[in-house]
């Protein structure tokens, strides 16, 4: 009862923590993945960091992060107490020892289960970021774009998509993100234990605190790297309507993006996706397996 607990506690510290880190890569990588091909903003990874500096100032890398913050806590609680979880259970159905290293396919399992749980809150959350990440207004509402925000900020951003959209809207890019989540939470974890297990030597009972940094920022750069073309159409469907659509439905929106740029375009922010997830999950994975063991798990 006690480590069920303790993975939504430890969960909600270490998710909070990899957000705050990643969070300017973040609004870069989704500029760089939205912009058209035909009609780029920035030439780049760092163009991209400086035109936001110059126009938006350094403020504008955490463009959209209150929303996120303010209930990534809850939704990074869900992600790591439904694999912990999961985890157990397989492992009982199983008649396994509770100290037993459990199987790279329960944790795979557990991972993939813990992924989809988590869309219920994740997807309303995803949306309100993207949209307002794409809105290149700098402080004062000063132009930077055309004409002034849609949104004020992220309350007026879900109540107006909520007003014109409906619930519905709410959950606009669900299947894209699910196809994203599913398998990369499902890889992120196996990486992670794998990687620990290796970098537990003759003598340790656990692997230290660099290990673990290193396993977690690993897995998080690896899993993304097999997930980016279905974050790009992701991130692109979601974007569609700050100002006007784009794409009559998801098909549409992948079909589109194919024509426009090849297949080339969905590997857009593949290597920022790789620099801010090594970060994100090392502090995410590190902190999360520190306090589960002050809870002696």
């Amino acid at each position: 009862m006690v480590h069920a607990f303790a993975d939504f506690i430890a969960g909600l510290v270490g998710g909070s923590g990899g957000l705050i880190v990643g969070y300017p890569l973040d609004i870069i990588k989704t500029r760089l993945q939205t912009q058209s091909v035909g009609a780029k903003h920035y030439n780049g990874i760092i163009d991209c960091a400086v035109k936001i500096v110059k126009n938006e100032s350094v403020f504008g890398f955490f463009k959209g992060m209150g929303f996120p913050l303010a209930t990534v806590a809850l939704q990074s609680s869900i992600l790591f107490g439904s694999y912990g979880n999961t985890l157990r259970k397989l492992s009982s159905w199983r008649n396994e020892a509770a100290n037993q290293p459990p199987r790279n396919i329960d944790i795979f399992i557990a991972g993939g289960v813990a992924g989809s749980v988590q869309l219920v809150l994740l997807c309303p959350i995803e949306l309100v970021k993207v949209r307002l990440q794409m809105q290149t207004h700098g402080r004062g509402n000063k132009m930077v774009g055309q004409g002034a925000p849609t949104y004020r900020g992220p309350v007026h951003c879900i109540t107006t998509i909520l007003k014109t959209e409906g619930i519905r809207g709410c959950y606009r890019g669900l299947l894209p993100i699910f196809c994203r989540d599913c398998p990369s939470y499902a890889a992120y974890f196996v990486i992670y234990e794998v990687m620990c297990k290796q970098l537990t030597f003759k003598g340790q009972d656990r692997p230290s605190v660099w290990a673990l940094l290193l396993s977690g920022g690993s897995a998080g750069a690896l899993s993304w790297v097999l997930v980016n073309p279905m974050d790009v159409i992701k991130n692109r469907y979601q974007a569609d309507g700050v100002r006007h659509k784009k794409y009559l439905n998801l098909w549409h929106c992948c079909t589109e993006t194919y024509r426009t740029g090849g297949v080339r375009v969905f590997f857009t922010g593949a290597t920022i996706n790789c620099l801010r997830g090594f970060p994100v999950s090392a502090v995410a994975l590190s902190v999360y397996s520190l306090i589960m063991r002050m809870f002696g798990a």
